[in-house]
């Protein structure tokens, strides 16, 4: 369970590791878009990792990389016909993007370091909570933006006519802004939380001082 956990919070790709930010400022200017550009991570990471870890042991140090890469991107390429099949305006929308899933430090970067170096399950498991731990970035960036630079989420208006749109926020300038007010809130959190541990230890080794002088 840690194994899927970590890839969601504690080792986010976008969050924590800053992996993949080229899609992430991209094409999160709404949440289809972010939707639709996790979904084909997470299928592409997983099945390459899985591929990967079944065949760790006969592909040849020599060529891993040149492999791996082409591994990836035929699951791209199957995913980029079935985008085009399915809805062309999305994969208008989306354009060059799905391609350069190829070349995802994050995608690639899971291969060569986790999935060639442990059993089929766990790949597949790691692969899976990373695939949603972007998914969940993206999302995340994709909804402000869509809200503050349109007035609207997944194509319903939100906010009133009388809403003048922050046109920066669907523009790649405004992914930069909305990334680093997460990653500011996040730190945040994450240092009230290490600060309220730190006080709790400190308050317990302070309780358990007199019982242990009086003994």
């Amino acid at each position: 369970m840690d194994v899927f956990t970590a890839g969601i919070w504690k080792e986010n790709p976008v969050f924590v590791m800053m992996l993949g930010l080229c899609p992430v400022l991209a094409v999160t200017n709404s949440v289809l878009n972010s939707l639709a550009m996790g979904i084909a991570s997470i299928f592409v990471l997983v099945c390459s990792n899985a591929l990967v870890s079944a065949l760790r042991n006969f592909i040849p140090k020599q060529v891993r990389i040149t492999t791996y890469i082409i591994i990836i991107a035929t699951f791209v390429t199957l995913v980029d016909y079935i985008i085009q099949a399915v809805s062309l305006d999305l994969y208008n929308r989306l354009g060059a993007f799905i391609q350069l899933i190829v070349v995802n430090c994050l995608i690639l970067g899971r291969a060569e370091a986790y999935a060639s170096k442990n059993s089929f399950t766990k790949s597949v498991v790691s692969a899976l909570g990373m695939g949603l731990g972007f998914t969940l970035a993206l999302v995340m960036l994709g909804g402000v933006r869509e809200l503050l630079g349109a007035g609207q989420l997944l194509g319903y208006q939100v906010f009133s006519t009388q809403f003048e749109p922050w046109v920066v926020m669907i523009l790649p300038p405004g992914g930069f802004i909305v990334l680093g007010c997460w990653l500011l809130l996040i730190n945040y959190l994450e240092q009230r939380k290490t600060s309220k541990l730190i006080l709790r230890d400190k308050a317990a080794s302070h309780d358990q001082l007199p019982s242990e002088s009086f003994s």
